[in-house]
């Protein structure tokens, strides 16, 4: 048969070319399909499902190219967050481009997502709502294929908002959102963590899969009269049981729990061991079941017996006694070993592995009568139903005196047979009544190391009983039957992700309902399989030896249960049918208040909440709160809410009220809702939102009054009238106004709400801080001057001269600037100060009589009487102040005329003194002449440095001197440093500052001041006036009755004053409150801590404060310019602290070291009792603690030395002379470790002449003794003193580094203070024993602990985990 054409047989060659074409094309049609792609617009949609108060803060994130049609997005959408297609609606969020936010999006339209109002380029929020009212439905677990696929399981904790890199150790990248959303598919409902309760969320779940101990705990009941049930454990362990079998939720809370243990909120920020906890809550349960069917339930399901023996290899005499146990304790790594157990099963003979007592442990044999080598051991009796295994991860490093974590792998198997691990030899013979039970003191956890300790007591526990006699076949009869039924089942891993610092506990359970393995992390529940259990071994894939735990996953079992596999004891959980009629009558309460609170979630998922404030129209307060109102209720419904809401029933008739819309931060109207009282609230405010950006203000209104119509667009205009004739400011009155009107209308519109003349008005506008504008265009718009939602304007009206003056020089601008610039300050004054009544400090000769202030003040004052007020003898010298200030401007630049001049021209102004009765006796006319005339060499030693105070807040003996010694020529009338104030306030621009003497010009200074402004401000200008003399600025002090608490007898101003004022004025202006001059006492400002900070820079303004700051006024001198406060400190270079305070010292520029020096001695002598000579101690540079440059006598401060503000200096007292003659040397503070001795030598200081290693080492042989050629040392690492452990000093530092200067790599040695260790490097290392090693060890680390050093890990101070069983922790009734 020939075929036809069309069936002709196509050559290979031909259909493999005919393939290849198609393929090309294909490739190429996609190819052109994913360059379209990309250059199409992505748009970017944000979805947060709003249908679940658990996920609200839940977001779905998606990108899709602009041409994605409606369909597609609610099919990504319910893809993406696990819900069935068509059961929930999307509509727009708050995003700035909502189109409507009432209108879900027509998932049947065929339009692009472009067309539908999204925005590409932008954030396009969207809410996922229920649909007609019902919630939407889960995808189906059959259509889920996440459960049957291990790659999309889930495992482990997840990872933490923003965690970046997760491993596979905590969670798979392809994690299913819609487990987060609701219950999960398995059916099991997860826990809560409160904070770090994820350890009690592991046991909990451990003990609910448990089915013999949830019905036996069902089957107790509760008697309610007999205990409260808030504090009630297993009442409360019954209902989370009864919740997590029946609740709809998806997790549960298990606070009700917690508080029955006696816990506060403080405990879930406390994460405990989960074996701990297991071990404190069966505790609790059996006090709580004395005397009732499950008394015993804790030992029945979970109690084994071991025995604990000693038997003689010499005799075969054993001695033994019986313990009881809840767990194994498990080693993962035997002590002083590199390598782990590799198996469960491997440990579990390790555990019963005898030891030999051998040497010095030797055992004394009762039958011997004597000490013989013996073995000791342990043997399990009795294994438990329920068997649990602590897996002991968690371990102390004696190197490095840190807990650590042990990651080492461990397998386990899911039966284990311990039969094999049961002692044949061991069941119990007649004898052994006679000896030891200590079950009843040694319940719970069992350690080896803890049974040889108690079994070496002498307390009679070792009876001595021996087992020759025995039975044999007894015996192993009863052991064979034992081993027939041991075989263990594995149904509970708890496992830990972390380290020993903290981490995160969860736990795989197998059900025994389906056999199925699942993960209860907290909340979420998941299906997982055998492999998923094997990843919980912990170590890595492959060996690293030693340090294998280091690199091992952090994620690993800790707690393993096991159940005997015994047909006969093997239970079932019950059925509901079963359940008794107290559990029935429980599960139908719980059903009733979760669907009451599932209502409520409804109420509050449609509850309207927003920010609600109201004036109160009696009080004149602005009250606020929040007003939370159904979406549907009326906006009638809303006001008499809120009415109630802000307790307005007895100052207002509700028919008075109303709800506005406002702006709180504008302080702004918006628009009043007039007729819409019917309007449901959430179509008034735009639906129900987690957030408004407007909230709403209950207006109200007198019973005459009528509200006044707030429309969109008004803007609200705060109005207050100026009156100048009191120079007063009234409270603002509130208008509305349009953006469009112009000024003219808008003063028309002014005189009509205040009933003053338009054609006069004066309208000033404040538009910022500050900017004070004049409105004198009137065709201008309001919206061309500046007006914006909410203003506040200044008027004016009356017919003075006063609007002819050019704005800025008018009384009205003066008085408006003075009103924006004034702050209230409240001034505490110190305790020395002697009040206002007296204008000027008494200081008295250094005599060491430093007298009593106050009663030369009342010898001076003479008869109260006769004593005008304050404020009439300051208005009646202010014009007197004026002419002498313009007679002295008019004088010669003479010191000493000056000071004559003033002297003879102050006697004619009224003072307080001056007031004193002409009756006066003649002593005190003699005392106020003695006072007034002054030493002239004192008068130099105010530009002197004098002695600087501490800075705490009690005075010092510096302090005292500036009261009573002649550190300074003030006298009791002395204008030149302390002006004389308008303490009235009448003038709105007081005279604030007056004459600064010129007196001082001619003086010599110790050293140059310089002419740079270095660190501090000059108090004074270059011609010697004051500073704050350039403007007159309004100031005026009060006193002040401060609140209690402040400080009893303290003394306090309210201070009102022009912030532009500087720092300099402003002293100045306390001086007669504070009774010294301004040089003499120092400005801190309180901050809201109560933390003080000093305020130095004197030309500074005070527009840094704001009003109700608080201000404390410390007596000392203050800095002038060029001077620095200086911390002192004493280097101790061989004591346990080497840094020391000494005293605050005021260095100057240009000062040599030797003149600081010179001006500390008295300081030294009288604060610190440091007797020292010039000669004795030097000063070198301080950072942090460690020592550095050595100062030397010639180097002048700003030139050799960089000063700064705080700077800090240590004193170091010599034991000889000083050895540093030259900035070519190199002091370096060297040490010497013995290690034959295991001990360091002091420090010893070694100068350098060069930098040469060879030159060190030579002065180390000079000091030590050791031969040149056998020195080795090393640098110190941290911090002064460099303190490092004697047990790792000899193998961790870098010694005898190769290298020939010190001042290269590695040692960068440069400057003085360097620390060396030296040793002889002839000299052995000591041999320690264990226990010498463990001794120092611990001596070690008490002391670097205490000196702070090498201290890299601080956990955090654990708190003992407690129950108490009567709910109450001030108790005693605890359990440890």
């Amino acid at each position: 048969m020939v075929p036809s054409e069309e069936n002709q047989l196509v050559p290979k060659e031909d259909m493999f070319w005919s393939c290849r074409q198609s393929i090309f094309a294909e490739m190429k049609k996609k190819f052109s399909q994913v360059e379209s792609a990309a250059e199409e617009p992505r748009v970017l949609c944000i979805i947060q499902d709003t249908t679940n108060s658990k996920t609200v803060n839940e977001r779905v994130t998606l990108n899709l190219p602009a041409s994605t049609p409606l369909k597609r997005l609610f099919e990504d959408v319910a893809s993406k967050v696990g819900y069935v297609n068509g059961t929930f609606d999307l509509m727009w969020g708050n995003g700035d481009n909502v189109i409507d936010t009432q209108t879900p999006i027509d998932q049947n339209s065929d339009k692009t997502i472009l067309d539908a109002g999204f925005e590409p380029g932008k954030k396009n929020f969207l809410h996922l709502t229920d649909r007609d009212g019902e919630q939407p439905h889960l995808v189906p677990e059959e259509s889920s294929a996440t459960d049957d696929n291990a790659q999309d399981r889930f495992i482990g904790p997840l990872p933490r908002e923003g965690s970046v890199g997760c491993g596979n150790d905590y969670v798979n990248q392809s994690y299913s959102y819609s487990s987060v959303l609701s219950k999960s598919e398995t059916g099991y409902v997860g826990l809560v963590n409160q904070a770090m309760t994820c350890y009690l969320n592991s046991l909990l779940q451990t003990l609910f899969m448990t089915p013999e101990f949830r019905n036996a705990l069902y089957k107790w009941e509760f008697e309610e009269s007999e205990e409260d049930p808030v504090t009630s454990i297993p009442y409360q362990l019954q209902r989370l049981f009864v919740l997590l079998q029946t609740s709809r939720k998806r997790a549960i809370e298990t606070t009700d729990v917690t508080r029955s243990f006696g816990w506060d909120s403080s405990e879930a920020w406390q994460q405990h061991d989960v074996q701990e906890l297991c071990r404190v809550m069966f505790d609790a349960l059996e006090q709580k079941w004395k005397q009732t069917e499950q008394a015993d339930l804790i030992n029945q399901l979970y109690q084994g017996k071991l025995k604990d023996y000693v038997r003689c290899l010499e005799c075969g005499y054993e001695g033994w006694r019986i313990d009881t146990y809840l767990d194994i304790p498990l080693v993962i790594r035997p002590y002083g070993s590199s390598q782990a157990f590799a198996s469960v099963e491997e440990a579990l003979h390790a555990f019963i592995q005898p030891e030999i007592l051998d040497g010095p442990n030797q055992y004394f044999c009762e039958r011997c009568k004597k000490k013989c080598d013996a073995r000791k051991g342990l043997r399990f009796l009795h294994f438990p139903y329920l068997l649990t295994l602590q897996l002991k991860r968690f371990d102390f490093d004696y190197t490095t005196m840190h807990r650590i974590k042990l990651n080492d792998r461990m397998t386990f198997p899911e039966e284990l047979d311990m039969s094999v691990f049961i002692d044949v030899e061991d069941e119990k013979s007649p004898q052994t009544e006679s000896c030891t039970d200590s079950g009843a003191e040694n319940e719970g956890s069992c350690h080896s190391d803890q049974m040889s300790n108690d079994f070496s007591n002498d307390d009679g526990v070792d009876e001595g009983i021996c087992l020759e006699s025995n039975s044999a076949a007894e015996r192993l009869s009863k052991a064979g039957s034992e081993k027939s039924s041991l075989l263990y089942e594995l149904f509970s891993v708890m496992v830990h992700s972390g380290s020993a610092a903290g981490g995160h506990y969860y736990a795989c359970i197998k059900s025994f309902s389906d056999d199925q393995w699942y993960s209860f992390n907290d909340q979420h529940v998941s299906k997982i399989t055998q492999e998923d259990i094997k990843k919980t071994y912990g170590g890595s894939s492959g060996s690293r030896g030693y340090y294998s735990s280091a690199f091992a996953s952090s994620t690993n079992a800790y707690m393993l249960i096991y159940r005997l596999k015994d047909p006969t004891r093997n239970a079932k959980f019950l059925e509901a049918n079963e359940y008794p009629e107290h559990i029935k009558q429980l599960v139908q309460k719980e059903r009733e208040l979760e669907e009451q609170e599932k209502r409520q979630r409804e109420i509050e998922r449609n509850t309207c909440k927003i920010k609600l404030f109201c004036m109160h129209p009696t009080k004149q307060i602005m009250m606020e709160n929040k007003l939370e109102v159904h979406k549907d209720r009326t906006l009638k419904e809303a006001v008499e809410i809120a009415y109630k809401l802000m307790d307005l029933e007895e100052a207002v008739p509700l028919d008075c009220c109303r709800l506005v819309k406002y702006d709180e931060f504008h302080d702004y109207l918006e628009r009043s809702y007039e007729g819409e009282e019917d309007t449901p609230m959430g179509l008034l405010l735009g639906g129900v939102k987690s957030t408004y950006m407007f909230d709403l203000l209950l207006e109200t209104r007198r019973p005459d009054q009528i509200f006044q119509c707030y429309k969109p667009g008004e803007v609200m205009v705060k109005v207050h009238v100026v009156d100048l004739k009191t120079e007063s400011v009234a409270p603002p009155i509130s208008v509305r106004a349009y953006l469009n009107q112009t000024v003219l209308e808008f003063k028309h519109l002014i005189s009509k709400a205040t009933n003053l003349p338009a054609e006069t008005m004066r309208v000033v506008l404040e538009r910022c801080y500050n900017d004070l504008r004049l409105l004198n265009v009137s065709s201008k718009t309001l919206k061309a001057e500046g007006f914006f939602r909410s203003n506040k304007v200044f008027i004016e009206s009356s017919e003075s001269l006063d609007r002819h003056v050019a704005y800025t020089d008018s009384h009205l601008w003066k008085l408006l600037d003075r009103h924006a610039n004034t702050i209230r300050l409240y001034v505490s004054l110190p305790e020395q100060s002697p009040g206002p009544q007296f204008r000027r400090t008494v200081y008295q000769k250094s005599s060491g009589d430093t007298g009593n202030l106050d009663e030369a003040c009342e010898r001076i004052k003479g008869p109260v009487g006769n004593m005008k007020s304050v404020e009439a003898i300051l208005e009646e010298s202010t014009e007197k102040l004026k002419s002498l200030s313009l007679q002295q401007q008019q004088e010669g630049d003479n010191g000493d005329s000056s000071k004559s001049t003033e002297a003879s021209d102050f006697e004619n102004i009224e003072s307080p003194l001056n007031e004193i009765d002409s009756s006066a006796s003649a002593e005190n006319r003699e005392l106020e002449n003695q006072i007034q005339i002054s030493d002239p060499e004192n008068l130099q030693s105010e530009e002197r440095s004098d002695s600087d105070v501490n800075n705490d807040r009690s005075t010092s003996s510096v302090d005292s001197d500036i009261l009573s010694s002649s550190h300074s020529s003030d006298t009791l009338c002395n204008v030149d440093n302390a002006p004389l104030p308008l303490a009235n306030g009448l003038d709105s621009h007081s005279i604030t500052s007056s004459r600064r003497s010129k007196a001082n010009q001619g003086k010599k200074e110790t050293w140059d001041t310089a002419e740079e402004d270095s660190g501090t401000d000059s108090e004074y200008d270059e011609s010697g006036k004051s500073r704050g003399e350039a403007q007159y600025m309004y100031f005026k002090a009060e006193p002040y009755a401060a609140d209690e608490g402040s400080g009893e007898g303290q003394k306090w101003l309210m201070v009102h004053v022009d912030k532009r004022i500087t720092l300099s004025a402003f002293k100045q202006q306390l001086e007669p409150f504070v009774g010294v001059p301004s040089s003499h006492f120092k400005v801190f400002r309180v901050y809201a801590s109560n933390q003080e900070f000093e305020s130095v820079r004197l030309n500074e303004t005070l527009s840094s404060f704001s009003d109700d700051n608080k201000i404390t006024i410390r007596l000392g001198r203050a800095l002038k310019k060029g001077e620095y406060r200086v911390k002192v400190y004493q280097l101790l270079v061989n004591e346990p602290e080497p840094c020391k305070f000494l005293l605050d010292a005021v260095f100057a520029k240009g000062m040599t070291v030797r003149q600081s020096k010179e001006e500390l001695l008295p300081q030294l002598r009288e604060q610190c009792g440091l007797d020292l000579t010039i000669d004795r101690f030097r000063l070198r540079k301080k950072t942090w603690k460690n020592p550095g440059t050595v100062f030397l006598d010639y180097h002048i401060y700003e030139e050799d030395i960089n000063i700064s503000s705080n700077w800090e200096v240590f004193l170091e007292i010599l034991d000889g002379a000083e050895k540093m003659k030259s900035m070519s040397q190199l002091a370096v503070l060297s040490r010497r470790w013995r290690p034959s001795e295991m001990k360091l030598d002091s420090f010893q200081e070694v100068v350098l002449e060069s930098s040469s290693v060879e030159e060190l080492k030579e002065k180390l042989s000079e000091v030590s003794g050791i031969p040149v050629e056998n020195i080795e040392f090393a640098k110190g690492r941290g911090t002064f003193p460099c303190d490092i452990s004697i047990l790792e000093i000899h193998q961790d530092l870098d010694w005898n580094p190769k290298v020939s200067t010190l001042n290269v790599w590695p040692l960068y040695i440069c400057d003085d203070g360097a620390v060396i260790f030296y040793r002889d490097k002839t000299e052995e290392l000591m041999e320690l024993t264990d226990e010498q090693r463990n001794e120092l060890m611990k001596k070690e680390s008490s002391r670097l602990q205490k000196t702070g050093h090498r201290v890299t890990y601080s956990p955090r101070k654990e708190k003992a985990l407690k129950i108490y069983l009567d709910g109450a922790p001030n108790k005693d009734l605890t359990q440890d």
